[in-house]
């Protein structure tokens, strides 16, 4: 014999009782959910697409014109701007100098900021404060360093110059000498980067548990040993995050260039980004600007899934 109640679709036969309604309001709230997500959504979507997708989808036609940005016609050239980045000797000594500052520039503020961080992990007085002082540099303003530093660098008057007449040595003319003027932006991104370094690994430091280093000093490990085999591996996760961010980072310094050097002297700083600058607003070619940052876009891009595929195999969570 089977019994039906309306209200809540239950029917009852031969003493098994089977529910008709909880698919349908299970159905209702994963609608109702569905109707949320895409309210909570949209207008982030309708941000991405204005801002992020739309102007790289404009970035690669225009790419493909010759524009002087005022006129209001624009002229298809096709691969033209591409086949001149390929033929122009400027362009491959950018590409040389982006690598060269890339390479130079996160390995050494990856290494300080290791070393910095390490020291700052020991029971040190004032160490709050240190810690505070050795962030701060990463909070101004790039344009602000580049100024003050452009002063520090000046050969004749400068602190550089007075800190190594100590030691009887001669200052360079750091920013008006090709050999000279990479080493010096370098200096100057390092100084201002390694702080933010150094505090992320600190935290790493903070979250190795104490037990791996007291099994560590049982087994007879040194220093050197306790670094190698329990401290490196714990921080990787926090190595390849730094080492992720810095290199997208350096790819796009461009305030302390712009201010110190501007690509000089004979486009010894000129790197990719600052090509793009230079492209667009010094020489009012937009399309060949385009293209060099289609390049500069693919190479980050490669870059970061290479650091995925490879770098990521490396790594020890937990």
């Amino acid at each position: 014999m089977a019994s039906t109640t309306r209200r809540d679709q239950v029917t009852t036969y031969r003493g098994q009782t089977v529910v008709r309604g909880s698919s349908r309001r299970s159905r209702l709230d994963a609608q109702r959910e569905w109707v949320l997500f895409i309210l909570f959504m949209l207008p982030n979507m309708v941000l991405f697409g204005l801002f992020t997708f739309w102007p790289m989808v404009e970035n690669v036609r225009l790419s493909t014109q010759r524009w002087d940005m005022i006129s209001p016609v624009r002229l298809d050239v096709g691969l033209d701007n591409y086949r001149y980045l390929i033929d122009d000797e400027t362009f491959h000594r950018v590409l040389r100098n982006t690598a060269y500052f890339t390479v130079a520039a996160v390995g050494f503020s990856l290494l300080i900021g290791l070393i910095v961080a390490l020291l700052l992990n020991q029971p040190l007085k004032f160490r709050n404060g240190a810690r505070a002082v050795v962030f701060a540099p990463t909070l101004l303003s790039g344009a602000a360093i580049g100024i003050v530093w452009s002063y520090i660098f000046d050969p004749r008057y400068g602190l550089m110059a007075q800190v190594l007449g100590w030691v009887s040595v001669s200052s360079p003319d750091w920013l008006n000498r090709p050999e000279w003027a990479m080493p010096a932006i370098i200096i100057v991104y390092v100084w201002k980067n390694m702080g933010f370094a150094a505090v992320i690994f600190l935290a790493g430091l903070q979250a190795i548990p104490r037990d791996l280093y007291d099994a560590a000093k049982v087994d007879g490990a040194n220093v050197w040993w306790r670094f190698r085999s329990v401290t490196l591996p714990m921080l990787s996760p926090i190595s390849f995050f730094l080492l992720v961010t810095s290199i997208l980072n350096t790819f796009q310094a461009f305030d302390i260039i712009r201010v110190m050097t501007q690509g000089g002297p004979v486009d010894s700083t000129n790197t990719l980004i600052y090509y793009v600058y230079d492209q667009g607003f010094t020489y009012i070619n937009a399309g060949r600007s385009a293209a060099a940052a289609l390049v500069l876009f693919v190479l980050m891009m490669v870059i970061t899934l290479v650091q995925l595929r490879f770098a990521e195999q490396r790594v020890h969570y937990g």
